[in-house]
């Protein structure tokens, strides 16, 4: 007898939907499980290996709960909002809407295929009027509070796809989908405050069910630090303000280190003897992303300014200051 699973796990699937056999139910009677997983980004390419590898993890958690008596929730949704998808129909002559609805059909038949236990009357879509009118909502709600606003920051920018690219899609200097060299560019950029949640942050983790290791991971990735912020004077007026945890130390500061995108490299412009070395220097460095500038096993480079210095605000001494990538 020939095995058709094909067949076989086509027919099951169909009852398992006819049944709604994953969805959760109103039942206050039993103990409830909430599963949830990343919703993915659904790119015509369809599914790779990094979706169903934590889905199926996580369906296997999920489906003991329902054996064990769990009303359990495991939705599934799509993250689909972003310039990929708008650059893909420019390219292509297609609307995002359309780009995207193609997307997601290819995508949700691949997951139910595998055959995982999502409840799909929970799904969402990041792209539904419905779902991003509470997104802006929120958004507006922490404008109000002061907790959202504009800033002027360094970021990875491929030129090809004109986007923002965070620091895991740069490789090898390059972006990640088309491979287009990657530059560091100062743009304006709405930033959350949430700095001012950095202690509850991490004095909360204790009332959560985290491994340790994990909770050593968000200690360090949230940073808390206690200091003092220092004026340093310069030959030209001007002041660089700097943090240290260690104010104590500063009787000992030897030189200055500024950023190759600070803003007063080109307001010394006229002062700056060397200026077009510090230039080259600026156009060499955009060119690396945050992982390779804070590597701590590298030799460090820079170029040191020549025509400005800073004075130590401690003993008057005047300092040298170099510009560098780290």
């Amino acid at each position: 007898m020939r095995y058709s699973h094909k067949d076989i796990e086509k027919k099951w699937q169909d009852i398992w939907d006819e049944q709604k056999a994953f969805a959760a139910t109103e039942d206050r009677s039993r103990p409830k499980f909430f599963a949830l997983v990343e919703f993915p980004y659904p790119s015509g390419a369809g599914l790779h290996v990094g979706h169903p590898r934590p889905y199926t993890a996580l369906d296997i958690v999920a489906r003991k709960r329902r054996m064990n008596g769990y009303n359990v929730l495991f939705p599934m949704g799509w993250d689909a909002f972003g310039l990929p998808t708008e650059n893909y129909a420019i390219k292509n002559k297609i609307h995002p809407r359309k780009v995207t609805e193609n997307n997601v059909a290819r995508f949700k038949s691949q997951l139910k295929a595998l055959g995982l236990s999502f409840d799909w009357d929970r799904e969402i879509n990041t792209t539904d009027e419905d779902y991003y009118k509470w997104t802006q909502w929120i958004f507006l709600k922490l404008f109000e509070m002061g907790l959202a606003y504009k800033k002027e920051m360094t970021v990875n920018w491929c030129p090809s796809c004109k986007v923002v690219l965070a620091n895991e899609e740069v490789v090898s200097g390059g972006c990640e989908r088309c491979g287009a060299e990657v530059e560091r560019r100062a743009k304006s950029q709405w930033m959350l405050r949430i700095t001012e949640y950095a202690d509850r942050l991490i004095d909360d983790l204790e009332t959560v069910d985290y491994i340790e290791r994990v909770k050593v991971a968000e200690k360090n990735w949230i940073g808390r630090s206690y200091g003092a912020e220092v004026n340093f004077e310069t030959s030209t007026a001007d002041k660089l303000k700097v943090f240290t945890t260690r104010p104590d130390t500063l009787f000992g500061a030897t030189y200055m280190v500024i950023a190759p995108e600070h803003p007063y490299i080109e307001k010394w412009k006229e002062t700056l003897k060397n200026y077009d070395e510090v230039i080259a220097y600026k156009e060499k460095a955009a060119k690396k992303s945050d992982f390779e500038r804070t590597e701590m096993v590298k030799e460090k480079t820079g170029v040191k300014l020549d025509g400005v210095h800073a004075i130590n605000p401690v003993n008057g001494r005047e300092i040298p200051i170099f510009v560098s990538d780290y």
